[in-house]
């Protein structure tokens, strides 16, 4: 006698100061007897403490049978999730027959209310919430696809930094770990399905996606697919979008569905949709919503800017693409035209950037040796590249100042540089040297730009609001690299043989300033109780292994990956240069503790 696999769930209808709870799960007798038996659910909120209990009704489970059982709660005040505030809930849920427990799990809920509206957009909990989205692939540099659980938060968090809110798994069911990560964290989540189809297989995953994930407070909209390009003129796409729409609603009611729809603009299957999803196309946007009033519209699949981290020159022959926003694919946009034009639209919900981390595969705008894509607004590392800062501005709340490019341009003085700064303030003065080179009023959702005969030293911008100096950023022309600098992401992990400490490696000139142009080949030694997994530099035409205790520096920046085994002690990770080539650096070492915890329960 046991609970059926991602049979449980728990639906929370906010009404008023309260919380309406309703539980439904199955239980399956693989006995040869029918069993009598309860199920019974206890919530508890994130102190601990037992805040909502329901039992249903007895009954039988025939033999080799399943049954259904439902109950009902309600919740007072309940602590409401949002991306601000990623409340959760955990309800136990136990079978009991003859007054003892036969089987059990745990499921995590949380508490929101969700509305799409065809004017005025998405809804969390009452107030409107601009989606302010990445796409994005599963892989990270150096480990590939097989991401240790951290490395989940990690990447969330720079998403997050960012002033992000919200994710798209493309094209597939993600694994639980992201979800898991999304939840606790605050981002929420467009899910979507691998295949599109209406056969058994395709069935199967939209149902194994809906089932696994619906309890996930994070999950805002279910998507059906990706770019069916066939599929969508034809008659039978109709049918096929109909009968997974219908399914995901039996299995989920809380939910709206779309797609993500990038042709097939004028035939009937888009308004099979809940919800419209626009990939690209910005020029069919405005059309669709006039003759389709009552469908709420999201941005599936936007930007495919095309930049490579600290690059200010498109270099064909060496696969570059300037990092400056000014390069897209001939279906794609800027990240300032797809964004303004989202922004101003209050019918449009937001959109899903594609990508919030470049990945592998799919090299763009380049082949080989090119072996990444360049749509990240973050390299694979997670470092930003410049149009990281133009979101960070328009999404964020944060006052933003960033200027760019590094200011090492030797034997190009006199030379005029292209200077931008992506910034939210009311207005921004440059000086070279002391020397201003004007100040410009900041217009939404745009950058500026001042075109500055280059010399050697101190590039300063100082962003000012209502007036007043607020902040500043400098570039400086940079020295001679003298030493090697490793930051880990913490200085503590656990002791489980999971948990990584992800490590930024840089070198610095006698000043103490990060070189921005520097490629140093750097070597890496592992000792204590830990070992190297994985190493990285956001290169996306790199061919040096992603294993070997040793990386290159791409434009001033490489990346550790190091985890830890089961026993509590230290990690120390040592950096230093070769005899060749130079320059020869003084090695540097870290030391990170890790720390005793209960392990994870797993079957031997």
């Amino acid at each position: 006698l046991h609970l059926g696999y991602c049979e449980t769930y728990i639906r929370a209808a906010v009404k008023g100061a309260a919380a309406a709870l309703t539980f439904s799960t199955i239980v399956q007798n693989e006995d040869s007897q029918a069993e009598n038996c309860r199920v019974r659910w206890q919530v508890v909120d994130s102190s601990g403490k037992v805040v909502a209990t329901a039992d249903s009704p007895q009954q039988s489970v025939a033999p080799d049978g399943s049954a259904a059982f439902t109950a009902n709660a309600s919740l007072a005040n309940p602590a409401l999730w949002s991306p601000e505030t990623p409340n959760l809930y955990s309800a136990t849920v136990t079978v009991e027959s003859a007054g003892k427990a036969r089987d059990a799990e745990r499921v995590n809920f949380g508490v929101r209310d969700i509305k799409w509206d065809a004017d005025k957009g998405f809804f969390l909990n009452g107030k409107p919430v601009k989606i302010k989205g990445t796409c994005n692939h599963q892989d990270h540099a150096g480990v590939g696809a097989a991401l240790p659980d951290r490395l989940q938060a990690f990447r969330l968090a720079v998403l997050k930094d960012m002033g992000g809110n919200a994710v798209r798994t493309s094209h597939n069911m993600p694994t639980p770990e992201w979800v898991e990560a999304c939840d606790r964290m605050g981002m929420m989540m467009m899910c979507e399905t691998r295949l599109m189809s209406a056969n058994p297989e395709g069935m199967a995953q939209v149902e194994t996606m809906i089932k696994r994930y619906r309890n996930s407070p994070s999950i805002i909209l279910w998507s059906m697919g990706n770019e069916e390009w066939t599929m969508m003129f034809q008659p039978q796409g109709v049918r096929v979008v109909d009968d997974m729409i219908r399914r995901t609603h039996e299995l989920d009611p809380t939910r709206m569905c779309t797609a993500a729809v990038n042709t097939a603009f004028d035939t009937h299957f888009p308004e099979q949709l809940d919800v419209m999803g626009f990939n690209y196309n910005l020029k069919v946007h405005d059309a669709w919503h006039k003759n389709h009033p009552k469908t709420p519209s999201v941005g599936s699949e936007t930007a495919s800017t095309v930049s490579t981290r600290g690059i200010y020159s498109t270099d064909k022959l060496r696969n570059w693409v300037s990092a400056y926003d000014l390069n897209h694919t001939s279906w794609s946009q800027l990240a300032e035209e797809w964004w303004k034009f989202y922004a101003t639209r209050e019918w449009l919900s937001g959109g899903f950037a594609w990508t919030g981390f470049d990945y592998r595969g799919e090299p763009t705008p380049y082949g080989w040796p090119s072996i990444n894509s360049q749509f990240g607004i973050v390299d694979m590392c997670g470092f930003p590249k410049d149009n990281f800062y133009y979101y960070k501005a328009w999404w964020g709340s944060d006052p933003v100042l960033h200027l760019f490019p590094h200011w090492n341009w030797e034997q190009r003085e006199g030379e005029p540089i292209s200077v931008w700064v992506h910034s939210n303030l009311d207005s921004v003065e440059v000086f070279l040297n002391g020397k201003s080179h004007g100040s410009q009023k900041v217009q939404p959702y745009t950058h500026l730009e001042w075109k500055v005969p280059y010399q050697p030293g101190v590039l300063e911008a100082r962003g000012t609001k209502d007036g007043k100096v607020v902040l500043t950023e400098k570039r400086e022309t940079t020295g001679d690299p003298e030493t090697i600098r490793l930051t880990p992401d913490r200085t503590e992990i656990n002791a489980d043989g999971e948990d990584v400490c992800i490590l930024r490696v840089e070198v610095l000139d006698k000043e103490g300033r990060p070189l921005p142009t520097a490629d140093v080949p750097i070597l890496f030694k592992v000792t204590g109780e830990g070992e190297l997994i994985g190493v990285g530099n956001g290169d996306p035409n790199c061919q040096e292994s992603d294993k070997e205790s040793k990386r290159s520096l791409f434009n001033g920046l490489a990346q550790v990956i190091v985890q830890g085994n089961r026993t509590p002690g230290s990690i120390t990770v040592e950096a230093h240069t070769g005899d060749w080539p130079p320059p020869k650096l003084p090695p540097t070492q870290v030391t990170i503790t890790t720390k005793k915890v209960e392990l994870r329960p797993s079957v031997g």
